[in-house]
């Protein structure tokens, strides 16, 4: 699939989300379905594992990841094409898929409490502590603050989605072109161009290739959940109410 296409969301995914949002799929489900999409109820990983699930080819610093891979606040971690690796860092929680690099710079001396995330290439969705982070592409700087963040990075452009909370975004070399964006449930995507006019790199994008399913597992893997409630929600977490 090329990038371009992956800007049309399979149909399967968009009839799901509208029954999702209808209520429709739940009806006759146990209380736990909405997790059961992605596999049991999610309970927050303990102390020194970071990886909840993996496939296809993962590497942290070089190495293949396996359950019992312990990833730093500075460690590379890189996906083959079919590769997922879903993983925690401290307050901070993670999806990355197949064919990206992602290079966590530690903020300070913690070891497990990440400032700053490089993503050369790939897909990658997170949610954050309060802590203040910053996220880089070749064409987009993001700085963020307890939010939840959809990011694909490529050569030409980075499709950012805020999908709860507040990021400042801004194109790389053209400082006139910066938004500040508040979403409760991706309100606006974005993308950030690598070229164009002064002011005028970030357009409107549409939402695509990451789901409310995803974000509940990331946030239930460091003992939070979303803002917003999903249909037949067994999740029992603290909700988040602020960013």
């Amino acid at each position: 699939m090329t990038a371009r296409a992956r800007d049309v969301d399979d149909p399967r995914r968009q009839f799901l989300i509208a029954l999702l949002t209808a209520g429709a799929y739940m009806l006759g489900r146990p209380p736990d379905a909405a997790a059961g999409l992605l596999g049991t109820v999610p309970r927050p990983l303990p102390p020194g594992r970071s990886v909840h699930t993996h496939s296809g080819g993962v590497r942290v610093n070089g190495r293949p990841v396996d359950v019992g891979t312990l990833i730093h606040a500075s460690d590379v971690v890189e996906t083959d094409a079919g590769g997922k690796l879903v993983f925690v860092v401290g307050k901070d929680a993670f999806l990355l898929r197949g064919q990206s690099r992602l290079e966590l710079i530690a903020a300070g001396a913690e070891q497990f409490a990440v400032g700053t995330l490089r993503l050369a290439t790939g897909r990658l969705l997170s949610v954050f502590g309060r802590t203040a982070h910053r996220v880089e592409t070749v064409t987009a700087t993001i700085g963020i603050r307890g939010t939840g963040l959809y990011v694909d990075s490529e050569p030409d452009r980075t499709y950012v989605c805020t999908c709860y909370g507040t990021t400042e975004i801004a194109a790389v070399g053209d400082p006139q072109s910066s938004e500040i964006i508040k979403a409760s449930h991706h309100d606006a995507p974005r993308y950030v161009l690598a070229s164009g006019s002064s002011g005028k790199r970030i357009e409107a994008a549409p939402f695509k290739d990451h789901t409310d399913e995803e974000l509940e597992l990331l946030e239930a893997l460091v003992g939070r959940t979303t803002p917003f409630r999903l249909p037949g929600d067994a999740y029992g977490r603290p909700r988040r109410n602020t960013y």
